[in-house]
């Protein structure tokens, strides 16, 4: 049951983090748009390739940083500080790009490796992530097996986003690219667990 649990964890964080508009999500509502299924398929896969090992990183550098004596003893308000401060970056305006400017063609895969590599904002999202999860006794990452589940959900959910976006992409491409919602609510679900942290510290 632990394993189904953290599997769901990840998946759900990577599912709402996938959510705001940039290079990769925005290429692949592009390929939909254009009905290239099997490119945007190859694409997507490639993505969530990568997110396996870059969560992973991002895991054992909270790994690190948690064992440090000073660490353990602040880790409730350490966590609820890193969760406000990446609800705060999430909600500032972009400035990359959210245009339909760049057409990918050929291989999905080689271009969907090459843009997830050069795109490692994951692994500071999932150490941050995986430090207030702990945190609040929502997940255990004790053992290997518990670790990969983790890992392993956080690269499902971003194949189960971004296949949503593939299939439904003359639907969502609109809210994509016009909506403030779309763009803040990732932003406002980890700022409310920051400030539910800073809440459980206090008390």
């Amino acid at each position: 049951m632990e394993y189904v649990q953290v599997f769901l964890i990840g998946f759900f964080f990577s599912f709402i983090g996938s959510i705001p508009p940039g290079t990769l999500n925005i290429t692949i509502l592009q390929l939909g748009l254009e009905e290239k299924i099997k490119i945007a398929l190859r694409f997507a896969l490639a993505v969530s390739i990568i997110e396996y090992p870059y969560a992973w990183i991002g895991v054992q550098f909270e790994y690190l940083i948690s064992s440090s004596p000073l660490v353990i003893e602040n880790f409730q308000l350490i966590a609820a500080v890193v969760m406000t401060t990446l609800g705060v970056i999430n909600l500032l305006p972009s400035r990359t790009s959210t245009g339909f400017a760049k057409k990918f063609h050929a291989s999905g895969f080689r271009r969907g490796i090459v843009l997830s590599i050069l795109n490692p904002m994951a692994i500071p999202y999932w150490m941050g992530f995986t430090a207030y999860l702990k945190a609040q006794g929502w997940i255990d990452l004790g053992t290997t097996g518990l670790l990969h589940s983790y890992v392993l959900g956080t690269a499902v959910g971003a194949m189960a986003l971004l296949s949503l976006l593939i299939f439904f992409a003359r639907r969502l491409a609109p809210y994509v690219q016009g909506s403030k919602w779309i763009k803040i609510i990732p932003g406002l679900v980890l700022l409310v667990l920051g400030l539910y942290a800073f809440w459980k510290y206090l008390m």
